[in-house]
């Protein structure tokens, strides 16, 4: 017997085709191909149409026991009665609402109570702060119902309308201490709680419906896992739904997650904190990590060069390295200043392409050892550090990762992490496995930092949080 689970991440389609008798699987991926697409907004059926093909094809004549969901934190968009999208969906990474952002920060007031409410910051990826730019661009909210991509893939495969408590807790209007939606912010919004969808956790399964069984190929009736988060399935799948273990993921953005007990929210907004299968993560996000390597190779080295030759350039550097900002596409944490820009600093006449790029991979990583600092502030040093993303393509970058971190790494192995924790919760839910906490995965490779670079990191690392701060604004 099989279990599917299938994923709408930002770009692309992703499948899994899980084999529950010898723990096999199966993926496929594609990248979206949509009619209508621009920077951070798709067409939602679109998307749904793709993800559902793909499945279709991985689980063509076999035997399926169960569907599970996987999306992304942060989208929305506007649907009639009937559920027919009337707006795109406006995922993270749209940025519209980053002049109200703006203007709702300086009342410091207002952003430290919506924090400590929801574990979100006054920040445009959020949903809430996009609602509150389509109204005050003459949409009557009143007349919607509204949805993200996963509670509408939810929707379309069993005509449920519910979003699971994980998708929501990323909106910016869920409460994060009684998990359910604030009633001042709906206020403030002047919307009800019944055009949000019904809340549910990850354990409410639904039926297929006959419209989504015929969509997969499948049987009718077969138990679908609502949409969770795959930034929260990511801790499930590395076997991180523990205390103690740090999951750090450097992709095109960055993203550093350690599950507690409890919300964790510090005094001043920094982290955030969301909602994951029967518990919490305290966590942190940058916006510029190997999109900002694919900016340098395209634009500065005009796609002459390739991955592997940067890598070499980048080796070859030696001595003082430029201060570079990573906030091509604005800063989420520590600062959550949408409309930051990037940066090179202290360059000086003999410093080369291979310095500048070297520099830019400094600056990455600093960023996220920022944000990394005031995690382990609030919840102490992890016990273990497993990393995964595109940088473990690059040794060379791997390998300065555990220098300014000083700590050893573990290269995470798992492949598709959050395909296979939407697997766990089915396989939980079927009664193959009795606790998700206990999903544990094998040992990758060790980084070791390499002995007596660290001081010389630390005096990098100072350089930069000066200039950080020095173009820091209010």
């Amino acid at each position: 017997m099989h279990i599917l689970a299938l994923e709408s991440s930002t770009t692309s389609a992703k499948a899994m085709l899980y084999n529950a008798d010898d723990g096999t699987c199966q993926v496929r991926s594609q990248a979206y191909r949509l009619r209508h697409n621009t920077v951070g907004v798709h067409d939602a059926e679109d998307v749904f149409l793709e993800t559902a093909r793909l499945g279709r094809e991985l689980a063509e004549g076999k035997e399926i026991v169960a569907v599970a969901l996987s999306g992304t934190w942060h989208s929305v968009m506007l649907c009639g009665q009937d559920m027919v999208p009337q707006t795109p969906v406006y995922l993270w990474s749209y940025t519209g609402a980053a002049a109200l952002c703006r203007k709702l920060r300086q009342d410091r007031d207002y952003a430290r109570a919506y924090y400590q409410k929801t574990g979100c910051m006054a920040n445009t990826i959020y949903p809430f702060f996009k609602l509150k730019l389509l109204a005050e661009q003459g949409y009557d909210l009143t007349g919607y119902r509204i949805l993200g991509q996963g509670t509408y893939n939810t929707y379309r495969l069993t005509g449920e309308w519910v979003v699971s408590d994980c998708i929501a807790s990323g909106t910016g209007l869920l409460n994060i201490h009684d998990k359910v939606y604030d009633k001042e912010l709906l206020e403030e919004l002047g919307i009800q709680s019944s055009q949000l969808g019904r809340l549910v956790t990850y354990k409410d399964a639904m039926p297929l419906s006959a419209r989504g069984a015929a969509l997969l190929g499948l049987p009718a009736g077969i138990p679908v896992i609502p949409a969770i988060s795959d930034g929260a399935l990511n801790q499930v799948g590395s076997g991180a739904l523990r205390e103690g273990v740090m999951t750090f993921s450097v992709g095109t953005s960055g993203a550093i997650r350690l599950t507690t007990k409890r919300p964790v929210i510090p005094d001043a907004p920094s982290t955030w904190c969301y909602l994951a299968p029967g518990t919490w993560l305290s966590g942190a996000a940058t916006s510029g990590c190997c999109n900002c390597i694919d900016w340098f190779k395209n634009q500065i080295c005009e796609n002459a060069v390739s991955y592997d030759e940067l890598d070499r350039m980048a080796a070859e550097a030696a001595g003082e390295t430029p201060v570079f900002l990573p906030f091509l596409f604005g800063e989420r944490c520590p600062g959550w200043d949408d409309e930051r820009g990037a940066g090179f600093f202290h360059v000086r006449p003999a410093h080369t392409k291979t310095d500048l790029y070297r520099g830019l991979l400094e600056g990455i990583l600093f960023n996220l050892y920022q944000c990394y600092e005031v995690l382990r502030d609030i919840n102490g040093t992890p016990e273990k550090i497993k990393i995964s993303g595109g940088i473990l393509n690059s040794p060379m970058w791997l390998q300065m990762c555990a220098d300014i971190f000083g700590m050893e790494m573990e290269a995470d192995k798992v492949a598709h992490a959050s395909l296979l924790g939407a697997v766990s919760l089915a396989r939980e839910h079927l009664g193959l496995i009795d606790s998700l906490s206990r999903i544990s995965s094998s040992g990758g490779r060790l980084i070791t930092p390499n002995p007596g670079v660290g001081a010389a990191y630390l005096e990098k690392y100072a350089r930069y949080l000066d200039c950080y701060h020095k173009t820091t604004r209010g």
